[in-house]
């Protein structure tokens, strides 16, 4: 075997390919959905032979996956750390929310979900691209938070990781209402108010002698 054909067989894939390989499914799955989505218009989108898709994702869902991953994955930081939750949770979510709305990703979203009801295989892969990325960030912002103090040590991890992303997938599900940023800072800090400690009341004596309760 000559040096030549090991460097061919070791030849790691094309990243100009990949990238429009990627941008192409992105385009056709907005366009058409995942049922409209077939190889043969993304080679033809992308300007690539289908064998060269097939040599690196096996299936169109395979592939729809890690072409929407991509998409998002580039519209939010990796792991903020702003000093705070509220401003962690806020760095993740609000990007991610700006470009849910800017384009039709709930029909993909409800596909991805419907096939992972039927097929196991693609139910691995949807949770491990798609739901456990963005839970992850999520769960280490929590952390950091832990370590400071803001909330208890004791916190319900998965419980918040559901309060926060329910409400943003419920509306990008149901399109009942818009994923405005007031909506995603108003989710934030309903969470925080759920899982931080209560404050003791305390009394202030008020203007006219009358005392009153207050939260400081």
């Amino acid at each position: 075997m000559t040096e030549r054909s090991v460097a061919q067989r070791g030849r790691p894939r094309s990243e100009k390919a990949r990238l429009a390989i990627l941008a192409a499914t992105t385009e056709v799955l907005l366009e058409r959905g995942l049922a409209g989505t077939s190889m043969d218009v993304v080679a033809g989108r992308a300007g690539v032979g289908k064998a060269t898709i097939y040599r690196w994702w096996p299936t169109k869902e395979a592939l729809a996956l890690e072409a929407l991953y991509h998409s998002w994955a580039v519209a939010v930081p990796d792991e903020p750390d702003t000093g705070s939750l509220r401003g962690d949770l806020a760095a993740l979510l609000l990007p991610w929310a700006r470009r849910l709305r800017t384009q039709p990703y709930g029909r993909i979203v409800a596909a991805f979900i419907t096939e992972a009801q039927t097929n196991s295989e693609f139910e691995k892969e949807y949770h491990a691209r798609f739901v456990r990325p963005r839970r992850e960030q999520a769960r280490a912002a929590i952390g950091r938070a832990a370590v400071r103090g803001e909330i208890p040590a004791g916190t319900n991890v998965e419980l918040t990781l559901d309060l926060l992303y329910g409400p943003l997938y419920h509306r990008l599900l149901h399109r009942h209402a818009p994923l405005s940023d007031r909506f995603v800072t108003d989710i934030v800090d309903a969470v925080l108010r759920a899982i931080r400690p209560e404050r003791p009341a305390v009394m202030v004596r008020a203007r006219g002698d009358h005392n009153r309760v207050r939260t400081p």
